[in-house]
């Protein structure tokens, strides 16, 4: 008999795994690249002050769905019930086989690198790193929640003590003024920034993925989601004041290292060692939630598609998604063999994403009209123009994403329309055509 998930997650659980996926090693990856991009200290501030307010009206549209429909799976249970079946689907295939396991191999990749800065590297030191990663992370996971999400609360709460450390560091040096920069704001560095600076918000509708392991999910999603997204959003706002005010606008916009430079003018000696341990712990936070949220995608697409139904069972044994989480799993160390660099896998994924975004931004509009009598405990604040503007974010970044990728990466946008549009292919061969041959 297969067994079904646990309200196992309180809270706090819930708010740490938004707040672990979230900060990862992005921040201190893309907020150079975003100062460059905006071409002054004002700017920088702005980009990221817009980034989370667009987050935030992201989260309240996830909040409305996810306690209307308290199922794992998030905008799989959405995109199904709004566009039907095959739009979840297809949801769930770009999920299962490319986004999410790139993402996993993207924070692994992170990880790797920064370990290999603690200690000597060999050879092929990093892929182990990064394997390893993956493997105990996965293995963690399926042995039961309760080890997962204590790993993520953990991972979360030194994470974020390490980034207030930043903050504090930066601002008790007397540093130099948030000078202004002298290169002008261009389409195309705006393009890239709120790419950057959006992917690097990124996380803040994964509490929907579990919404059916939530406790009191009526309240506690729209808290958890709201908390969560606020939490971070002041963070990065404070740590690229700390940077401005410690390097400068113009060394932030050059900077490789971004934050151990802004540490160094506290603690020269500990900088380096005492930030790579902080980005592997990030990044460690982010593998370990985006591998526990993601094999709830996969879980809810076999539960319902007779083509993967091998990984909708729920382990009575375990209580997870065992078949899911390895499958994930193998998906997330192939990549890993295989990864580029990280500012290219951003630009890989980025128009899948944000096309996904949109579709289920719409799907608020959609739900309320296709199914009025469904209980809604929560109802997004300042609807319909909440919504509205989030919609219109997805619309604007999707068309960057996409402009950008022609421009600078037209091979990867390729590679996932091709991923799309064999899963539409995939879906017609498996489900339509089998149900037309049916007597």
């Amino acid at each position: 008999m297969n067994a079904a998930p646990e309200k196992k997650l309180s809270l706090f659980d819930s708010t740490c795994i938004i707040v672990g996926i979230i900060i990862g090693a992005g921040i201190y990856e893309t907020a150079p690249v975003v100062a460059a991009g905006m071409g002054s200290g004002t700017g920088v501030i702005a980009i990221w002050l817009a980034g989370g307010l667009l987050a935030l009206t992201g989260a309240l549209c996830y909040a409305e769905l996810a306690t209307a429909y308290p199922r794992d799976g998030g905008d799989y249970v959405y995109l199904s019930r709004a566009y039907g079946g095959p739009a979840g689907y297809i949801f769930g295939w770009s999920q299962m086989l490319i986004v999410r396991p790139g993402d996993i191999a993207l924070m692994a990749f992170v990880f790797a690198r920064y370990a290999g800065t603690l200690y000597a590297p060999a050879e092929h030191t990093g892929v182990i790193y990064a394997v390893s990663a993956v493997a105990v992370l996965t293995a963690i996971n399926v042995v039961g929640v309760t080890g997962g999400k204590w790993t993520q609360n953990s991972l979360t709460v030194i994470k974020t003590l390490g980034l207030l450390s930043i903050i504090a560091a930066g601002m008790l040096t007397p540093g130099e003024a948030m000078t202004e920069g002298h290169a002008a704001l261009t389409m195309g560095g705006l393009e890239l920034a709120l790419i950057l600076v959006l992917f690097t918000y990124g996380g803040w509708n994964e509490m929907a993925y579990v919404a059916a392991e939530i406790r009191r999910p009526e309240r506690n999603i729209v808290r958890g989601l709201v908390a969560g997204t606020v939490a971070v959003a002041a963070l990065y706002v404070l740590v690229n004041m700390a940077f401005l005010h410690t390097l400068g606008y113009e060394k932030t916009a050059v900077s490789q290292t971004v934050a151990v430079e802004t540490v160094s003018a506290v603690f020269p000696d500990l900088a380096g060692r005492a930030v790579s341990i902080l980005i592997c712990v990030s990044a460690l936070g982010a593998v370990n939630g985006l591998i526990f949220t993601g094999a709830r995608i996969s879980y809810a697409l076999g539960a319902e598609h007779h083509s993967f139904r091998g990984l909708g069972r729920w382990s009575g044994r375990f209580g997870t998604p065992v078949r899911a989480l390895l499958a994930q799993g193998c998906l997330s160390l192939a990549i890993v063999l295989f990864a580029g660099s990280f500012l290219d896998t951003i630009l890989y994924t980025a128009p899948v994403v944000w096309l996904f975004f949109l579709a289920t931004g719409l799907s608020v509009f959609i739900l309320r009209q296709k199914e009025p009598r469904t209980e809604r405990p929560y109802k997004i604040t300042g609807y319909p123009v909440t919504a509205i503007v989030f919609c219109t974010c997805c619309l604007f970044m999707l068309y960057s994403s996409v402009s950008y990728a022609l421009r600078n990466k037209p091979a990867g946008l390729l590679v996932m329309t091709a991923v799309l549009l064999t899963g539409v292919l995939v879906f017609w061969l498996t489900e339509m055509k089998g149900k037309g041959e049916s007597p």
